[in-house]
């Protein structure tokens, strides 16, 4: 089971070590995107500011992104092999306003802009807020 994120993190050019290994599996054992809190949680042993630094580590070498899921919140998600976190691989995100869990929407990409000369695109965040499959919006009882 280690070998595959040992292969992943070799993709990447980060040196594996035992720390980074579970980091990275407790990441990509979330159902949803997750913040430095939930993460913080799921690995309540380890020190914060490793789990910090990972995940700057992770981020700067593209084996996650990340995106403001539209509550005020940063939200980390394990980007799929071969991503390089390019424009063109851009997509949406979906914020559930009623579980607050917020989802990659890979399938929704971003649009192409046409910005004005001397403009380039480096990040766009595209966040759709409603109700999951899994949630439905709550009815208010009536007094």
């Amino acid at each position: 089971m280690n070998e595959y994120y040992l292969k992943i993190l070799n993709e990447r050019n980060i040196k594996a070590t035992a720390i980074r290994i579970l980091i990275l599996k407790t990441m990509s054992g979330f159902d949803a995107a997750f913040s430095l809190s939930d993460l913080e949680i799921a690995l309540d042993s380890v020190d914060k500011s490793t789990i910090s630094r990972t995940i700057h580590l992770f981020h700067e070498h593209q084996l996650i992104h990340s995106f403001e899921d539209g509550s005020g919140s940063v939200k980390y998600s394990v980007c799929s092999r071969g991503c390089t976190c390019s424009v063109d691989e851009l997509h949406a995100h979906f914020y559930c306003n009623y579980c607050k869990k917020a989802f990659c929407l890979e399938n929704i990409a971003v649009p192409a802009f046409s910005l004005s000369e001397g403009m380039a695109v480096e990040s766009v965040n595209l966040v759709i807020k409603g109700y999951c499959g899994k949630c439905r919006k709550p009815k208010h009882k009536l007094k």
